[in-house]
């Protein structure tokens, strides 16, 4: 990202990082206190690839299981040159910036400077910059930050976000806190598996709560999900969930998913699509919108039946359809969503049971519920009579083959993939992650440094699933999209996928957290995790 600042930065005091680091320590858990223990080893022959080389690097490991190894790797020191910002607008070209910044020297806001972003996504076909931000002030503090988003918004601005430098992407010396949790399924014994919430569709609960629960060895959070009710059905998963041979949520299409299989003893990573069809005994058949969630919300898009604003990936965003068809099975929870529409009731042979004017009703334990809006609904009235046959039937597609799902096999959604063949391949236009009509978007998901959690595959078939806290300075920036490809090829993964991040990027051993949340609120609960179990 070049810089083109209208006006001189003079530089900041340096901040203390061991007066920060004191202040964003995190209390000694066992885990940690048996790390502690153990000799910090650099290993200069491989050495992550954030910031420049020659930063510090500190590595701890320890042996889980058989087979399970976890590490914990700090890196690098808070930078001098970082400090706190505003931004006040991501605009599209360098007249909307400098208008802007005109505005804001008329209200008396004179340090304001423009930014030219160069950087796009790898995938991205458009040419030159990806836009141009307009920044102002420069503090050592973040609440002197919030005051100057005050004074703005005082004045009318609106969208405006306190930063820190650190995670812009551009050159820093960190820090970074990285936890790695490496399984040779050949030698553990035990299972790499998705766990719901609360062991249900509907609902969340933290990752801590999840592996307690499941006495895990270890975990991570898993893919991405409906955060509030104006999205759809808290909790669902929004993109690809199969466990135990059930398919429970249908597939973001064409977006990467990771896929572990028990039997097999490897894992894989796909672009998938789902194709589900309702087959009624008098021929007529019709395509199966969604399953598991609320009719009409389909979150990060990417569906079927003429879904708007449109049918492609596009994450973070709630597209719409009137007329859906969704399946609901007993691991959504004891009732459907409620609402205009109808419900028929199939029992385990596919034969409407029952029949209902309107949704909301209960699940059966065995069997399913088709609800349908709008024409969805017309088609349940004329093919879906009390006594004739349902027969609901999903196809996966991964990379082009048909997969099979088997009760050994996984699936958990992600975005986008990092890594494929030992190569960086971040297809992130192609998966969702850039909006043409807000470029900033990518710029703040993709570009800035974030909390991540990736899973990547090793050539020996190792599995990796790695944690980087971010949004905390003096403990941890974070990193962007290619930060994060090059940290797994560094780790030895050929193949690597994008999970979900964030406020929602949690790791835990034994009974510990051992990444820091970076919610104020504290440890974000989330739709699902990947755990190790015995």
């Amino acid at each position: 990202m070049k810089k083109i600042w209208k006006k001189p930065i003079l530089p900041i005091a340096s901040i203390s990082l061991a007066s920060v680091m004191f202040v964003n320590a995190m209390p000694e858990t066992p885990v940690q206190a048996k790390l502690n223990v153990q000799s910090q080893v650099q290993t200069k022959n491989h050495l992550l690839p954030l910031g420049t080389p020659n930063l510090q690097e500190k590595r701890t490991s320890m042996n889980l299981a058989p087979g399970v190894k976890y590490t914990k790797i700090i890196r690098g020191q808070t930078s001098s040159k970082d400090f706190y910002t505003v931004d006040v607008a991501f605009v599209e070209t360098q007249k909307q910036a400098k208008i802007l910044l005109g505005n804001l020297k008329k209200d008396g806001f004179k340090n304001a400077h423009i930014i030219k972003e160069t950087d796009r996504a790898v995938d991205d076909r458009k040419k030159g910059p990806l836009g141009y931000i307009v920044r102002i002030g420069q503090y050592q503090l973040e609440a002197d930050a919030a005051e100057m988003k005050n004074r703005l918004s005082e004045k009318g601005y609106s969208g405006l976000r306190p930063v820190y430098t650190g995670e812009d992407g551009e050159k820093t010396t960190g820090p970074w806190i990285v936890n790695v949790l490496e399984v040779d399924q050949d030698r553990f014994h035990g299972h790499v598996v998705p766990e719901l919430a609360n062991d249900a569709v509907a609902g969340k609960e933290t990752l801590t709560q999840i592996a307690d629960r499941n006495d895990a060895i270890a975990g991570v959070n898993a893919g991405y999900f409906v955060m509030g009710e104006k999205d759809g059905t808290p909790g669902d998963l929004a993109g690809i969930y199969a466990s135990k041979g059930q398919l429970v949520s249908e597939a973001i299409n064409g977006r990467s998913a990771l896929i572990l299989s028990s039997a097999e003893g490897k894992a894989n990573i796909a672009s998938v699509s789902t194709s589900i069809q309702a087959t009624s005994s008098d021929g007529a058949v019709r395509e199966v919108d969604g399953l598991n969630r609320k009719p009409g919300l389909i979150r990060n898009c990417g569906g079927v039946g003429g879904d708007t604003t449109t049918e492609r990936a596009k994450h973070d965003f709630t597209c719409k359809d009137e007329s859906e068809l969704i399946q609901y099975t007993s691991i959504f929870g004891e009732k459907t969503e409620s609402g205009d529409g109808m419900e028929v009731v199939v029992n385990h042979a596919g034969v409407v049971v029952e029949i209902r004017n309107k949704r909301g009703g209960d699940i059966p334990s065995s069997g399913s519920v088709l609800a349908g809006t709008g024409e969805a609904a017309e088609w349940l009235r004329d093919h879906a009579r009390q006594g004739m046959k349902i027969q609901v039937k999903s196809k996966i597609i991964g990379d082009g083959k048909q997969l099979k799902l088997d009760q050994t096999t996984s699936m958990i959604n992600g975005g986008p993939r990092l890594l494929e063949n030992g190569e960086i391949f971040i297809n992130a236009v192609e998966e969702g992650f850039h909006w043409e009509e807000d470029p900033g978007f990518y710029y703040r998901f993709g570009e800035r440094r974030n909390p991540r959690t990736l899973a990547g595959i090793k050539e020996n078939g190792n599995l990796l699933l790695v944690t980087i806290d971010g949004r905390a300075p003096g403990w941890s920036v974070g990193a962007n999209f290619e930060e994060s490809a090059k940290v797994m090829k560094s780790l030895g993964a050929v193949d690597a996928i994008n999970l979900d991040g964030g406020g929602s990027t949690t790791m835990t051993v034994g009974g510990d957290r051992v990444t820091r949340p970076s919610d104020a609120a504290g440890e974000r609960p989330i739709a699902d995790g990947i755990l190790l179990v015995e």
